[in-house]
């Protein structure tokens, strides 16, 4: 499957096609509709207070519930723009936001009203495909899941087995330590009371990917493979698969994963290397972490500058934004893992 996000924040609707996807399947619009729920503001002053329905309307590729082969289109329409917050933005970028070089990109023609193209609002489209994928992998018994590994220096625990990642994925603050968890509420209302912003990461897991999946070579690298698909999640930095920049910290008699049978199949004891051997699967599970950026959108003054006379200025940020993305990102994030998988699998 390929998928191709349309739309801009403030405008009439956002969207995805997705083409290649299987005949056949009964798309499960329940399952997709609780997807975007999990993305959605929850009210308790950690996100932003813009709501929206965020209900998917099947435009094509879809006939009496099932999928016909033909590029399948889902809409999601937009209802609660404030446009005019962002009017004094149109000339002078917010630092560290994609103003300045998608103004460059499109030659000044930049929908600038809430990030335009480049808001985190397109993350709900890509929900929308993600849950697509996720009902194509229960099919072939691969689930994804997820949780938030840190906020602001503050971590969770490390998982000990997959259904108790699966259940703090489906949490609405999903941590595995709940007492962690309300230390990063703390740390994200804080920055939200100064008007500033907070970072984080999320670790996840694809489970069920048989061995031999992928390629060392560019293009089916299956670390490359997913990392094009995180990477297209706004506010996405950084990337890094199983134990990751822990390995600058080991040797390898600690880094190395033995191998060992289990029930039959031939697995490792420990996974250090995220479930993958050479760019290939190994049949553990696909782990990674990704890290997020603090939102580059606050209240306080930043410097910045006027593009139409060259001078620099000093801005304030108006609008609704979030304090922090992470927890709200949780869910885009297995979607993305979802959509890579389908393609290392060549869904």
């Amino acid at each position: 499957m390929k998928y191709t996000i349309f739309g801009e924040s403030h405008g009439s609707a956002i969207g995805v096609v997705l083409e290649g996807v299987p005949a056949g399947l009964e798309l499960d619009r329940e399952a997709m509709r609780k997807e975007l729920a999990r993305r959605s503001p929850k009210g308790d002053g950690l996100s932003t207070t813009r709501k929206e329905a965020d209900e998917v309307h099947v435009l094509s590729g879809l006939f009496e519930g099932k999928t016909t082969g033909t590029p399948l289109t889902l809409v999601i329409q937009n209802s609660d723009q404030h446009s005019t917050d962002y009017d004094a933005l149109r000339y002078t970028p917010r630092p560290s936001h994609g103003d300045y070089a998608g103004f460059i990109a499109s030659k000044g023609c930049l929908d600038y009203r809430g990030g335009g193209h480049f808001s985190g609002r397109l993350t709900a489209p890509l929900v929308a495909a993600g849950a697509v994928a996720k009902q194509l992998l229960a099919q072939k018994g691969i689930w994804t899941a997820a949780h938030i590994s840190c906020v602001y220096g503050i971590l969770d625990r490390t998982w000990e087995d997959v259904e108790e990642l699966k259940d703090a994925s489906a949490k609405p603050f999903p941590v595995l330590d709940d007492g962690k968890g309300e230390e990063m509420r703390q740390a994200i209302l804080e920055a939200k009371e100064e008007q500033d912003s907070v970072g984080g990461s999320i670790e996840c897991a694809v489970q069920g990917l048989p061995a031999g999946l992928g390629a060392p070579d560019f293009g089916r690298n299956v670390e490359g493979i997913f990392s094009q698909y995180l990477f297209s999640v706004p506010a996405v930095k950084a990337v890094a698969f199983g134990a990751g920049v822990g390995f600058a910290y080991m040797r390898g008699t600690e880094a190395n994963d033995p191998f060992e049978i289990k029930d039959g199949k031939v697995l490792t004891k420990t996974n250090y290397a995220g479930g993958i051997n050479g760019g290939l699967t190994n049949g553990m599970p696909v782990v990674f972490e990704v890290t997020l950026r603090p939102t580059p959108s606050i209240g306080l003054p930043q410097e910045s500058v006027d593009l139409r006379t060259g001078e620099e200025v000093e801005i304030e940020i108006q609008g609704r934004h979030d304090p922090c993305v992470v927890h709200r990102a949780v869910p885009v994030i297995e979607a993305a893992a979802a959509l890579a998988a389908c393609q290392v699998l060549g869904i």
